[in-house]
């Protein structure tokens, strides 16, 4: 049994309407649900490896992802990576100055960064969440590093598409 707390706010996207999203999870992964109002989310099962994928697939949906992005967790490549802000943040100017470096205008930094690194990225509260293959998760965690400390985007997006070439090339 895993217990784990979600922002309120996220309860009704894990539960979806008319309990969708909920009974979708638990069929998925054979654990069942237990959903309070104030976030607290209790899971219980029997497969120790499908209790810990769907904590991780409730932790993924409590940091902004949606639920169907959050389910590909159940693929055994895949990965859940959270990066929280307050490790690398001296003050609530930095956290907005860092959150708003990666999002970009319109969401576009965001949209390129997944599109380069074919993982899917969630900028929620205090935390940057991954959701991809473990490998390119791990390609996306260094370029999301490399705007945190600075880095211009153009660089980054080089870096990126560098690896993603590297990568196709086998090396």
């Amino acid at each position: 049994m895993y217990e784990l707390r979600i922002p309120e706010e996220r309860v009704a996207v894990l539960i979806g309407k008319d309990g969708d999203t909920k009974k979708l999870v638990e069929a998925h992964s054979g654990c069942k649900l237990n959903i309070a109002k104030d976030g607290l989310v209790a899971i219980t099962g029997e497969d120790g490896l499908k209790l810990y994928t769907t904590r991780e697939i409730v932790k993924a949906v409590g940091r902004g992802f949606n639920p169907k992005i959050a389910l590909l967790l159940l693929k055994t490549d895949y990965a859940l990576e959270l990066i929280d802000l307050n490790t690398v943040v001296r003050s609530k100017n930095d956290m907005e100055r860092i959150k708003g470096r990666i999002i970009g205008k319109g969401g576009t930094s965001r949209e390129e960064l997944e599109r380069l690194t074919d993982t899917y990225i969630s900028v929620y509260g205090k935390t940057i969440g991954i959701i991809g293959e473990q490998n390119q998760v791990i390609i996306a965690r260094q370029g999301i590093a490399k705007l945190i400390e600075g880095a211009m985007h153009s660089t980054v997006y080089k870096f990126l598409e560098k690896k993603k070439r590297d990568m196709l090339l086998g090396q």
